[in-house]
């Protein structure tokens, strides 16, 4: 496009030099009459640095202004009007330079703003800052000439410089703002390159709200996700503590312990404790702690959390399907269905759409699941029709495709999973072991095997890949291959507990190379303490080694912990062996009626022939 004439362009600046002057008249103050002090105010935002400083680092200025009607003089106006046709001839260093000298003569917080952007067109950080602090240093109470500077200054990584500059935009923060701006200080700052030095910067800069007994408890708590990002757990932990220790009821400091909960820091469970015996304690932080516990497979823990909010704030939705999923892990059935419906009532009040959409899908599947262990095949279509989640697509149909495998309809089911559109490589993927799940479920392991061994040639180190391939090999009989399999996978993945426990499992049920079947459970079980699965397999190795009162005291623990079939099938075996048969039949018993199909109990009372 043919650029306007010269003298067009100097007018349209010009007139947009006059719109900004005559906006600028009408902030000035009549002569003697004081400001209001109530006037609204648009506070710049700390905003989170995206690498070096642009123009989109300066927020709106603050409409207030010192200048007096005499400072609108030829002169200025030249400046300004002059400032802004170098900058929009490519020159935006002198246009600022310009713009700068116009703002210093009238003290116009717009005209520093605008001083500000123009050195921020070319990338001039350095100049950028010398504005903000001119501007800082004309109008002194001008929180938005501090949060600009603390904005350039983050950009520039030169954080040391932003401890007194954030200092004290605290201080002129009220208070009722401060767990705001504490939010964004975490988030800004967590992005600095040096995050070490970052928590040590904001550390420094809170020190006032760290003596303050009403501030300090989520201050420690700002400073402990800096350095937890920092990778500096415990320096997380140890701010975690003393949060707690200077305010016990808020809730900053448990949140962050509930992200630490691990074997490695058995101090930051109790924090989390501490605070829900306290009157006021969120549920929100229990529902978080309830998370973690699942996520750390300590399943009854989790589910009695879940159960006592369930029953003190019954009228929240999320406790409900993550009851019901744990519930329907456990075979308590009955229970699931309860704790599912009960969520699906309550998910069209969350406010979040994607959330509830994300949780009625979820519900809707275990539903469906449930349906289909009573064999009720119809129920279980009629919970899938109610899924409208395109993201959730490969599941819906995975589980689809199930059904019509239970009812022997094999081949459909394969072809509907087929049939799913690949929009990405996850898509692919998921369709593919839905496949070969389909496979195991119906007992066809050799052509299950072939598929994981095509697609495992093509992708050697895809872990999952290769365990799937170990257990399909076993059931084919080929141990050799299994072991072979497994052991490359700890290669590849030496933190992979299911590779350690899957290998000593087997050595242990096949009663060969019993003392290295109990090292490789063991280093399971130093990855996985709290796996009632790899419990079970340690209980069993034991067992087979002749230490019963061990085996069994393992299995009982790993039984209540997790009331599954197949542990059940090794307990009721241990207690058959040391003579307990009524306690054994018992709980043979409850394992049956929660899956009398299950492989490893029917093989288990066939060899040892017993009758329930």
């Amino acid at each position: 496009m043919t650029p306007p004439p010269r003298r067009l362009r100097l007018a349209a600046a010009a007139s947009l030099v006059l719109l900004a002057l005559a906006a600028h008249a009408q902030t000035v103050p009549a002569p003697n009459a004081p400001n209001d002090p109530s006037a609204p105010t648009s506070p710049a935002p700390i905003v989170e640095p995206s690498g070096a400083p642009t123009a989109s680092v300066v927020a709106k200025a603050e409409p207030k202004s010192d200048a007096t009607p005499s400072a609108l003089t030829a002169e200025l106006f030249f400046n300004v009007l002059v400032g802004e046709m170098t900058a929009r001839s490519g020159d935006a260093t002198d246009g600022a330079a310009l713009m700068l000298e116009a703002a210093r003569r009238t003290r116009d917080p717009r005209l520093y703003q605008r001083t500000v952007e123009l050195a921020l067109q070319t990338r001039s950080g350095d100049t950028a800052l010398a504005a903000a602090r001119a501007w800082k240093q004309a109008q002194p109470d001008s929180r938005d000439a501090r949060r600009i500077e603390l904005q350039i200054l983050i950009a520039l990584n030169r954080l040391a410089d932003t401890v007194e500059p954030l200092r004290a935009e605290f201080a002129a923060t009220p208070r009722i703002e401060h767990p705001f701006l504490m939010t964004i200080v975490a988030r800004t700052y967590a992005r600095a390159t040096d995050k070490k030095l970052a928590a040590s910067v904001v550390e420094r800069a809170l020190v006032d709200e760290i003596k303050n007994p009403a501030t300090a408890g989520l201050a420690w708590t700002t400073i402990g996700r800096l350095r937890l990002v920092a990778g500096d757990p415990s320096g997380a932990l140890d701010a975690a503590l003393k949060g707690q220790e200077a305010d016990p009821t808020s809730d900053g400091p448990a949140i962050l312990a509930v992200d630490l909960i691990d074997p490695g820091q058995p101090l930051a469970e109790p924090i989390v404790k501490r605070y829900l015996a306290t009157p006021k304690a969120q549920p929100e932080v229990r529902m978080g702690y309830a998370r973690a516990l699942a996520e750390g497979r300590r399943f009854a823990e989790s589910s009695a959390e879940l159960t006592k909010l369930t029953v003190e704030r019954p009228d929240l939705p999320d406790p409900w399907v993550l009851l019901g999923s744990l519930q329907a892990q456990a075979r308590q059935d009955a229970a699931a269905e309860t704790s599912l419906k009960r969520y699906v009532e309550l998910a069209n009040g969350q406010a979040d759409a994607d959330e509830r959409k994300r949780g009625l899908t979820q519900a809707y599947l275990l539903l469906s699941q449930l349906a289909e262990r009573r064999k009720d095949f119809v129920g279980a279509e009629n919970w899938l029709a109610k899924i409208d989640n395109g993201d959730d697509l490969v599941g819906t149909q995975a589980r689809r495709a199930s059904l019509l495998a239970r009812q022997g309809k094999l081949q459909q089911a394969r072809d509907l999973v087929r049939a799913l559109p690949e929009r990405n490589a996850d898509d692919k993927k998921q369709k593919f072991l839905a496949e070969v799940q389909l496979l195991r479920d119906a007992k066809q392991y050799q052509p299950a095997y072939d598929m994981l061994l095509k697609a495992s040639t093509a992708a050697p180190e895809d872990s999952d890949l290769l365990y799937d391939q170990a257990m399909v090999a076993e059931k084919l009989n080929r141990m050799d291959e299994m072991e072979r399999l497994l052991r490359r996978l700890i290669e590849l993945k030496p933190d992979n507990q299911n590779a350690y426990n899957a290998l000593g499992y087997s050595l242990a049920d096949r009663k060969v190379r019993l003392e290295e079947a109990r090292t490789l459970i063991q280093k399971a079980v130093q990855l996985a303490p709290d796996d009632p699965f790899i419990a079970d397999s340690l209980g069993w190795v034991e067992y087979r080694l002749g230490n019963m009162e061990e085996a069994s005291r393992i299995l009982e623990a790993a039984y209540k912990r997790r009331p599954d079939p197949e542990i059940a099938a090794h307990l009721g075996e241990v207690l058959w062996a040391a003579g307990k048969r009524d306690r054994a039949v018992a709980v043979w018993k409850e394992a049956s009626l929660a899956d009398a199909d299950n492989e490893t109990l029917q093989e288990t009372l066939k060899r040892l022939r017993v009758k329930l």
